[in-house]
């Protein structure tokens, strides 16, 4: 018993030993008395901009946030095409900080992604950005600085033209996903797998429900490849907003206004749908760059993207300009208008098991998409997801904007110059939620060097089950869609599974800009490259470019914490561990208090292999105890030495078909042990069973109902503690 309190006590200890945030300071800094927000000196705008800790409550809960300027969403910031931007940033926080111009062609020192571009701004420092602003169209600005982007720090940043429309309104539309989870946790909990998110949406596709619906073959076939649920977005998130607010009011409209509505997507990981209650959707600008106007029912806005639209208000009334996630989960609103609110229809739920079954068609055995006999899978033309959506059946005819209906206002084609030519394969994998472009992270590449002058084309495949909205810093890239010379150009391209892309762009600038998948938490597991201009001057901000590419590596290279401890009537069993991208270290233990006394731990580190990484080997020190005069002997007729067994171990471990896992290992007296076994098969919603025996004559088997995220009801037989139940607690 008093092993089993030390392991309780060291649990709970352990869950509270989690790194928040790196580089914080010791106390809280004073808030300094604020400048006027904007001033303006002849074409020079001035903006003081203030990053603080705050502290939000969207859903009768309070949660620790960061604002700016004591606002979520930031204040917008406006210009006119022409001005001088000069921004200072006051970091009032208790860590450093960055703040990135998303889509802004601007010298390479004010890029603001700290490490690679720019100083990071310490806590209670302040940074001058200034720059001369050579564009005009619908930008934003964020954080680039681990997770703080979810946590609030984001904001519109617009540049009007010279001479705008004399007739047309504009209204400024930035939507966004919010989390009451810390979001350094929400990277911690897709880096151990777990479905808790999935429980959150109902999206578990459970075998019960596989069979209720007449999909059982489907959830089988899927498993037999290895795949785990189907699902289109990887977070539960508790609201989405339109301007900060689940519901927004635009009610200064009235009926026969045009409306040039500024659309941004500021999420950290969500896909919106839009349509508007009032008619057709016009668009006429993507990227902040104009596009010859396209009118369109409905269109989706990948995350980072901005649109820009056109929307009469028809008559008198309230209109609802309807932005649905991806994940259809929940919704937000922009009533554009005053008086009867007229909504806009509402999305149903997907069809995740008609995804499913398309998904069991696309992939094959090793983890890789087909391609698929006759479909042009390029630039949104041929949306697979389609499957999954059941208002196509009832609104037939509807028309779904794609890049393939963006035409530029002018001729975009590049200058004569050779061309760098370079294929990017996106790959990656849900199960060990690892994100790479041709298998490799930013930290396990060289920049890609490239000369100014010259022009760089990129065939982009997404070989993954998820979309990736790719942006590039610092550049325009032209988005080759059958356009000709008025291809579009482009700064965040949205890749869907199995879309092959091409897009190509002119060297113009120096220094080093990044490319990476828009989805935080995707860019923070290492979907990414640098682009380096060789010969570039020395950037003043970064003046130790190798001691820099370390900080900016460290960010893939992180190793995230987890523990399952089970405290039930006939023992304790459970695991902690560390693992990142490639590497893993865990510790298991079972300790048994019923006749057959005994003590088991296994401490093991080891790398992962592949692409899906599928194979595992390791290494490590086993320890047996048990109270028992029997000799023992395994399966192939070795003696299994269990009285007091401490030996070296090694061994590989693979995924099977049907998420099994064969386990393979010799340890240093000669003895070899093969171990099949699977856990947390989901027979419900909430209930999981597992399954695992070894050639050692050792096996479990038991249930799991969750009852939250940390808390489980469990029961389980063991061969050497007996039948036992209780509850098992997750980190």
């Amino acid at each position: 018993m008093k092993k089993l309190v030390l392991i309780l006590a060291l649990s709970l200890s352990y869950f509270n030993v989690v790194a928040q945030h790196h580089k914080m300071a010791s106390a809280p800094i004073p808030r300094s008395k604020h400048l006027p927000l904007l001033t303006k000196h002849g074409n020079h705008t001035i903006y003081h901009i203030y990053l603080n800790d705050t502290t939000v409550n969207y859903t009768g809960k309070q949660r620790p946030a960061m604002a700016i300027n004591g606002t979520i969403p930031a204040p917008t910031l406006e210009f006119t095409e022409g001005d001088t931007a000069v921004i200072y940033v006051h970091n009032e926080m208790m860590m450093e900080a960055s703040i990135h111009w998303h889509g802004l062609i601007l010298p390479n020192r004010y890029d603001g992604v700290s490490y690679l571009t720019t100083t990071p701004i310490e806590a209670g420092q302040t940074h001058l950005f200034k720059f001369a602003l050579v564009q005009h169209g619908t930008y934003w600005y964020h954080s680039h600085t681990m997770t703080q982007q979810q946590s609030g720090l984001y904001g519109a940043f617009i540049i009007h033209e010279k001479k705008p429309s004399p007739t047309i309104k504009e209204h400024t539309l930035l939507l966004s996903d919010w989390t009451d989870e810390n979001p350094d946790q929400v990277e911690r909990r897709l880096h151990n797998a777990t479905d808790w998110y999935a429980i959150r949406k109902g999206s578990t596709q459970n075998y019960l429900e596989a069979a209720k619906t007449g999909h059982l073959k489907t959830k089988l076939a899927n498993e037999w490849k290895r795949m785990t649920a189907m699902d289109v977005s990887d977070v539960y998130y508790d609201r989405f907003f339109s301007n900060g607010k689940v519901e927004a009011e635009a009610t200064n409209f009235k009926a026969g206004d045009q409306v040039r509505l500024r659309v941004i997507n500021g999420s950290s990981s969500t896909y919106f749908w839009l349509k508007w209650a009032g008619g057709k959707i016009k668009v006429i600008a993507n990227d902040g760059e104009d596009v010859q106007p396209v009118e369109v029912d409905r269109m989706i806005v990948g995350v980072a993207e901005t649109y820009d639209v056109l929307i009469t208000i028809p008559k008198d009334g309230s209109y609802e300009f309807l932005a649905t996630p991806e994940d259809r989960t929940r919704y937000t609103s922009l009533w554009l208008g005053n008086g009867t609110k007229r909504p806009a229809k509402k999305l149903p739920r997907l069809q995740y098991f008609k995804g499913m079954n398309m998904m069991n068609e696309m992939m094959d055995m090793q983890g890789n998409m087909k391609e698929m006999d006759g479909m042009i899978m390029t630039n949104q033309v041929m949306d697979m997801n389609t499957v999954m959506y059941s208002e196509l059946m009832e609104e037939r005819g509807m028309v779904t904007l794609n890049y393939n209906m963006l035409k530029a206002v002018r001729p975009t084609t590049l200058p004569a110059g050779p061309t760098k030519m370079l294929d990017f394969e996106l790959t990656g994998n849900m199960n060990r939620y690892v994100w790479t472009i041709n298998n490799k992270t930013v930290s396990e590449t060289d920049k890609i060097l490239i000369k100014k002058g010259e022009n760089v084309r990129i065939v982009l495949y997404n070989n993954t089950m998820m979309r990736h909205p790719m942006h590039l810093h610092g550049h325009y890239f032209r988005v080759l869609n059958g356009q000709g010379e008025y291809s579009p150009l482009k700064n965040t391209l949205d890749i869907m599974p199995m879309e092959r892309d091409t897009i190509e762009f002119r060297a113009t600038e120096s220094g080093d800009w990044f490319f990476h998948c828009h989805i935080l938490y995707h860019m923070m597991s290492g979907m990414g490259r640098i682009f380096s201009y060789e010969n570039s001057p020395v950037n003043p901000e970064v003046p130790d470019p190798v001691a820099a590419f370390k900080m900016i590596a460290a960010d893939d290279r992180r190793f995230y914490s987890s523990a399952k401890v089970g405290l039930e009537s006939n023992g304790s069993e459970g695991n902690i561990g560390f693992a990142n991208t490639r590497w893993r270290f865990n510790t298991m233990w079972h300790l048994g208090l019923k006749d057959t006394k005994g003590f088991e731990s296994e401490t093991m580190v080891g790398r992962f292999f592949g692409r899906m990484q599928w194979l595992y080997g390791y290494a490590g020190f086993d320890y047996h105890y048990k109270r028992t005069d029997e000799i023992e002997t395994n399966m192939f007729g070795q003696i299994s030495n269990k009285n007091n067994r401490h030996t070296l171990v090694a061994g590989v471990a693979y995924t099977l078909p049907m998420l099994f896992v064969a386990d393979l290992r010799v340890d240093g007296n000669g003895k070899f042990r093969f171990q099949l076994g699977r856990e947390d098969i989901p027979l419900t919603s909430r209930l999981r069973f597992n399954l695992v025996g070894n050639t050692d004559k050792e096996y479990t088997t038991g249930f799991r109902y969750i009852v939250n995220k940390t808390f489980s009801l469990s029961t389980h037989y063991d061969s050497d503690m007996g039948l036992g139940g209780g509850l098992t607690l997750i980190y």
